[in-house]
């Protein structure tokens, strides 16, 4: 059920992905132009110039990421002792990695910075890095050795840290994780993930019986609703693409019971 889960999450993906229909509707209006249906064509690309217009002008993309990477806070006060750390792939490139023969990260470095930064204020702590290949065919290239690759060139000691290297999503990132550590939870585990990923996170993690302490990192949305009109159409489609992803994952992973809320809080709110 897993890989079929798995497996529809990626195919659905390349269909509703905003620049995929976008790519769809221009190859609708070539072929209503190829069968003489003008009208039709030049409304249908009339509306297609009209949303990149929109996109171009207003922050869409903030306004639908600003509710997910204001769900916790940023900058968490974390107690003096902690269990353990846990930080989530998906900040590195496994595939590129491997054929260029180099350490090829993203926009999402954050997650790797600030493990790396946590790792050193508490040396006692469990490290556990998890991640596969979220890949349909190349699952031979896995973040998790990428990572070890790149802790090491930084001058860690990866002998001590956990590494889970067969998830390919988050619910996988959680179970797998669990099988693996097999954690107490007698002190408190920190999670690291981008600030936009950290509901679903969050919620996975305490559906598993696997209480987090939430680090978000990784922002893509201006703080404190500052939302500013500008002319920026390749950005806002990037990040627009992002959030309507995160969004659709959560209601995918709430009806399918991974998750018990669209927009998860945290484990055990006072």
């Amino acid at each position: 059920m897993d890989t079929l889960f798995f497996w529809l999450s990626k195919l659905v993906w390349l269909f509703i992905s905003p620049l995929n229909i976008m790519l769809l509707l221009l190859v609708l209006v070539w072929l209503l132009l190829l069968a003489n249906a003008k009208r039709p064509a030049k409304r249908l690309l009339g509306g297609i110039v009209l949303i990149l217009l929109l996109i171009a002008l207003f922050p869409v993309n903030d306004w639908l990421l600003s509710p997910l990477e204001n769900r916790f806070e940023t900058n968490p006060a974390l107690p003096e002792s902690i269990e353990g750390i846990l930080v989530l792939s998906g900040a590195l490139h496994p595939e590129r990695s491997a054929l260029w023969g180099q350490t090829e990260v993203n926009a999402a470095v954050e997650r790797e910075l600030t493990f790396m930064s946590l790792a050193r204020a508490w040396p006692d702590a469990i490290l556990v890095y998890t991640g596969g290949s979220s890949s349909l065919v190349r699952q031979q290239y896995k973040a998790a050795d990428v990572a070890k690759k790149l802790f090491e060139e930084q001058g860690m000691d990866t002998s001590g840290i956990l590494f889970e290297r067969q998830a390919r999503n988050t619910y996988e990132n959680a179970t797998l994780s669990l099988e693996l550590v097999k954690p107490g939870l007698e002190k408190p585990w920190i999670l690291i993930t981008s600030a936009f990923h950290m509901p679903r996170a969050i919620g996975i993690f305490c559906q598993a019986g696997w209480p987090m302490l939430p680090f978000p990192v990784d922002h893509r949305s201006h703080p404190n609703g500052d939302f500013k009109i500008g002319w920026n159409l390749g950005g806002h489609l990037s990040g627009l693409d992002i959030a309507i992803h995160e969004w659709l994952g959560l209601l995918a992973y709430r009806l399918s019971g991974k998750i018990s809320a669209v927009l998860p809080g945290p484990c055990n709110p006072e």
